[in-house]
């Protein structure tokens, strides 16, 4: 860890806490700022803000005062989910102070590296692949961001032997002055977070700020068939690695006549990849791109794709009964994830789907269900999903009170060689607190069988 000295005696207030800004404010303390927390969350029904209170660390809890700008703050480090919009912010801006998220903090005390990878969708498994591949292939990664420990904790432990693997979002990238992936990867860009960000150019914007700082000895790894993905190569200084599924590229990673390719190198047959799903595919050759690019060898790349069956809720298989094997893919909150997981299957299909009505239909979803044997409906929007059933020609409907209850009702009516797939196409909120419990409680009742 470095031990700089930029932040010593200066005067910072972290917004938010959650484990990001616990950590940023325990590291800034360390590093001599004079640090202030303030949390909605009242200090009594606030853990972390009694801990960071018994460091020495001044404490602002049960709410946000605008006025607590004027006292002469020099920095603020905003939690990611903190809006630009925020009273808070806002002020912030108005006086001219620096705001940034806990990952710029995590640059500039990093001994290593980062490998940074971003994008709408894929950024999971992408991050997943690449961390198993540098490891498999002895690169001593460490992972961060969204799927790992916070950032600017694995920056404390790591060295110039390590390499930072870390998911980053939107929300992290505009708060970022300084930070320079040595290899940055964009998967694909869509719409989303447009509540957050207001319009689509502003999401992909702040996505585009994973490149702003790279130079020509850095590499920037995008999806070449996305035209607002490539707008952003024309952008940056980097060494731009493209990737392509539906064209051969002789510098980047491609498919050609059922070979994965990387700069014109056979790397292994697509037939022999585990990971199912030709969405996965640009995970897949993104990962590629990036550790052939730090020196993982072939070996490690074959044997990780080989045997990867996906990150947990996320096409994630769970096994097989009888014929019929089961498919967690809980982090399915939209539509377009739906559509992937169904895409990803050629065989009959038992769709288990459901969850928190926001006011949208699902007739997007009529074209990919043609391999749709039947539908198990649940939660709010059970009936918004049976009328796309319907339309899509599925005479097989039937409507459960939940997630545990759809799995031994979907089993009798499969036969041995379909596919029961947990991919609700909806945020879980109406019945589970997070999508992870929903899929944990697919996967306990698929193991009851």
């Amino acid at each position: 860890m470095k031990h700089i000295k930029k932040y010593q005696h200066k005067k910072i207030l972290v917004l938010g806490l959650a484990k990001s800004g616990v950590s940023a404010a325990t590291l800034l303390h360390k590093l001599g700022a004079f640090v202030t927390i303030n949390d909605k969350k009242p200090l009594s029904d606030n853990p972390e803000a009694q801990g960071l209170l018994e460091q020495g660390i001044t404490v602002i809890c049960g709410e946000h005062p605008v006025d607590l700008l004027d006292e002469g703050f020099e920095l603020v480090v905003k939690n990611p989910g903190i809006p630009y919009h925020n009273p808070m912010i806002e002020r912030a801006v108005e006086k001219g102070i620096p705001i940034i998220t806990e990952v710029e903090l995590a640059y500039e005390v990093s001994d290593a590296p980062f490998i940074g990878i971003t994008g709408t969708n894929g950024k999971t498994t992408t991050t997943t692949l690449i961390y198993e591949m540098l490891e498999k292939g002895h690169k001593k990664p460490l992972i961060a961001g969204n799927i790992g420990t916070v950032a600017s904790d694995v920056a404390q432990i790591a060295t110039e032997e390590n390499q930072i693997v870390i998911e980053l979002s939107s929300f992290q990238l505009m708060g970022i002055d300084s930070f320079k992936p040595k290899i940055a990867v964009i998967t694909n860009l869509y719409d989303a977070h447009l509540d957050y960000h207001g319009t689509r150019k502003e999401y992909h914007e702040a996505k585009a700020f994973i490149t702003k700082n790279q130079t020509s000895e850095d590499y920037l790894v995008l999806n070449y068939e996305q035209e607002e993905v490539m707008a952003i190569a024309k952008l940056s200084n980097a060494t731009i690695v493209p990737f392509s599924t539906k064209q051969f590229l002789e510098d980047g990673a491609s498919i050609k006549d059922g070979w994965v390719y990387f700069n014109g190198e056979a790397i292994m047959e697509r037939s022999n990849i585990s990971l199912p799903g030709d969405h996965n595919l640009e995970n897949i050759l993104s990962a590629i791109a990036a550790a052939k690019l730090t020196g993982v060898d072939n070996l490690a790349i074959q044997h990780i794709l080989s045997t990867f069956t996906g990150v947990k809720h996320r096409l994630q298989y769970i096994g097989e009964k009888d014929g019929r094997k089961f498919y967690n893919d809980s982090k399915a909150t939209n539509i377009l994830a739906t559509q992937n997981a169904l895409a990803a299957f050629n065989q009959p299909v038992i769709l288990l789907a459901g969850g928190l009505d926001r006011g949208n239909e699902f007739d997007e979803l009529i074209p990919s269900m043609k391999n749709v044997k039947a539908l198990i409906s649940f939660g709010q929007t059970a009936e918004k999903i049976e009328r796309v059933a319907k339309a899509a020609g599925i005479k097989t409907i039937m409507r459960v009170d939940n997630v545990e209850k759809a799995v031994p009702v979907a089993y009798d009516l499969s036969e041995a060689n379909d596919v029961i797939l947990l991919s609700p196409a909806c945020a879980s909120w109406d019945q589970y607190k997070t999508f992870e419990v929903r899929g944990d409680i697919f996967i306990e009742a698929v193991h009851k069988l």
